[in-house]
């Protein structure tokens, strides 16, 4: 076997000398990037549509202005992603901020300590003995425009002013998704004084709109690559535009382009809701999680609920990408107040054959992973087609194909093709060739522990030159992805005592 040069001339070098040319041996290294979309505040500075590192709880209040829905998605992403490449695109909204009174009622003559929850944090206030109800809205108005949690760096999304007994919140930037917000001094909360009925009065008095569109982020992607492409954005027209930025057509999908990518978005609903939300739609290029409405606003369940997952997803070396996620602790997220609300099993099943991603309680309170799924459910010819149910399936193939056409150009590029090299001449490769690093190759993703069966794909494995155009190979491979392991089901047969043996 000869030895390839790509730079020393093979032939015409007379005069003496010691050459050393420097090539790569190669050396594969994945990148499976977050992109969270949301709404950002005046206070940011990250133009609209713009598709920006960010890398921590500071750089997001400067990009996305502190409170907003984007530095919030991001922040509790962080939090559960510690270290894995996060990028922010704000979205641009026209609308009206949404605005809540609170109003200020009697309270105890003796003080005391009170408590309102906005968005699921508690803004604390100690209220003097004998202070009026003007004073006790102006106080509360100002902690609340002070309050950031030290430990988790969460702010408000709402800014407040205070006049006579009645406090004004408005939310940070307008949209429709602001009208989710919760607002509540909570009646069950031990030595609340603002809880008992009569003491504060909430109202929303302008709802919040303005419909944002992430199209113009999407196309903004270019040829970079996204994995997972986070949005709280579920709505018709925006899981259309998602699903034509993705498509296997002409989209990031396509045999041309070849970016990849998963849309992921939450819809907050009952059962029926959530059910006809998710049937309407058939795109393996899309995840919807089903929320139920609770203190903590649906952007941050959607950013955790997807980041938390992240790290292992993103794992193409040890297995993690395939592995069951069931019961992963999202820190940050409140569950419903209504323990009735918290899906049990067979409403989380029925949400799953519906094409819905599912969370649970576990037994300390907790929200946590349950199944989290693309939205296909049949084929192209309307036939039930689960193989890219599981998320895993949707990071398996994002890994697998990547992994190989790096091989295989690693391998092969810039070669002549022939049938057969006799001289075994290092700047030509053969059908075969090409099978054996095929095969090389989907063994060291059964190794990464991506895929499964080698010998089975080496048996199925096609390698041939085109007829029409000697120029091309084509090649054919089945990929025996690895499952994750969700359901654990045994026969537990009860005995008194033990038959005696026959």
């Amino acid at each position: 076997m000869g030895v390839l040069f790509n730079f020393i001339p093979g032939a015409g070098l007379i005069a003496p000398g010691n050459f050393f040319e420097v090539n790569s041996g190669g050396q594969y290294e994945s990148k499976s990037r977050g992109l969270i979309l949301g709404h950002k505040s005046a206070a940011g500075s990250l133009a609209s549509d713009t598709l920006t590192l960010c890398t921590t709880f500071a750089e997001a209040a400067a990009l996305a202005g502190p409170g907003s829905q984007l530095y919030e998605a991001f922040r509790v992403a962080r939090r559960a992603a510690p270290v894995h490449e996060i990028w922010v695109s704000a979205i641009p909204i026209t609308g009206t901020p949404g605005a809540w009174t609170v109003t200020v009622g009697a309270l105890p003559a003796s003080g005391g300590d009170g408590v309102l929850e906005i968005a699921g944090r508690k803004v604390r206030l100690n209220v003097a003995a004998g202070a009026t109800d003007d004073q006790v809205a102006t106080s509360l108005a100002a902690a609340i425009n002070a309050f950031v949690d030290p430990l988790t760096m969460a702010y408000l999304p709402v800014t407040a002013t205070a006049a006579t007994n009645v406090v004004t919140l408005t939310a940070r930037h307008a949209g429709t998704t602001m009208n989710e917000l919760e607002i509540t001094s909570d009646p069950n909360l031990a030595g609340n004084i603002l809880g008992p009925a009569g003491r504060i009065t909430v109202a929303q008095t302008v709802p919040a709109t303005g419909t944002a569109s992430v199209a113009a982020s999407l196309a903004a992607l270019g040829d970079e690559p996204f994995d997972w492409i986070i949005s709280p954005f579920g709505d018709t027209a925006n899981l259309d535009a998602a699903e034509t930025a993705l498509s296997d057509i002409s989209g990031r999908w396509a045999w041309n382009t070849q970016l990849y990518g998963h849309y992921l978005t939450v819809n907050t609903g009952n059962t029926g809701a959530q059910t006809t939300y998710g049937l309407a739609r058939n795109g393996r290029h899309t995840t919807a999680l089903a929320r139920v409405a609770s203190p903590t606003p649906s952007w941050e369940w959607l950013a955790q609920y997807v980041a938390r997952q992240l790290p292992w997803l993103a794992d193409d070396v040890g297995g993690n990408a395939s592995r069951n996620m069931s019961d992963l602790v999202l820190e940050d997220v409140r569950p419903p107040r209504d323990r009735s609300l918290w899906p049990n099993y067979a409403v989380r099943n029925t949400l799953n054959g519906s094409r819905m991603s599912t969370w649970k309680v576990n037994g300390a309170g907790q929200v946590v992973v349950d199944k989290m799924i693309t939205m296909q459910g049949v084929n192209a010819q309307g036939m039930p087609d689960t193989v890219f149910r599981d998320i895993q399936a949707i990071a398996q193939v994002m890994h697998g194909l990547r992994y190989m056409r790096a091989g295989l150009a690693q391998r092969h590029a810039n070669k002549a093709i022939a049938d057969a090299n006799p001289a075994n001449l290092p700047a030509i490769s053969t059908p075969a060739d090409i099978k054996a690093d095929c095969i090389a190759l989907y063994g060291d993703l059964v190794d990464r522990g991506l895929f499964e069966n080698k010998a089975e794909f080496a048996k199925r494995v096609k390698v041939e030159r085109d007829k029409a155009n000697s120029a091309r190979v084509n090649i054919g491979m089945d990929l025996d992805r690895v499952n994750p392991l969700d359901i654990l089901a045994a026969n537990a047969t009860i005995y008194a005592q033990y038959p005696s043996a026959a």
